[in-house]
């Protein structure tokens, strides 16, 4: 199963909200930890969405130099 950007970022404000919703301070710094390490997953997979669009793209390009 390939999870998509959408799912890393979701959970990137669920745990902003989260952590903006607690008074405890230690919850509050998990959260803060758990946001930062979705965000990280969240910007590999979006770079990984751009790569795999920009090959595509060239290799749309490719063919068409090709063939026309």
């Amino acid at each position: 199963m390939s999870v998509t950007s959408d799912f890393y970022l979701a959970r990137v404000a669920q745990c902003a909200r989260e952590a903006g919703e607690t008074d405890l301070a230690n919850v509050r710094d998990r959260c803060l930890r758990a946001k930062a390490a979705w965000q990280a997953m969240a910007d590999r997979v979006l770079m990984g969405e751009a790569d795999r669009k920009k090959q595509a793209a060239d290799k749309a390009a490719h063919q068409e130099r090709l063939f026309g």
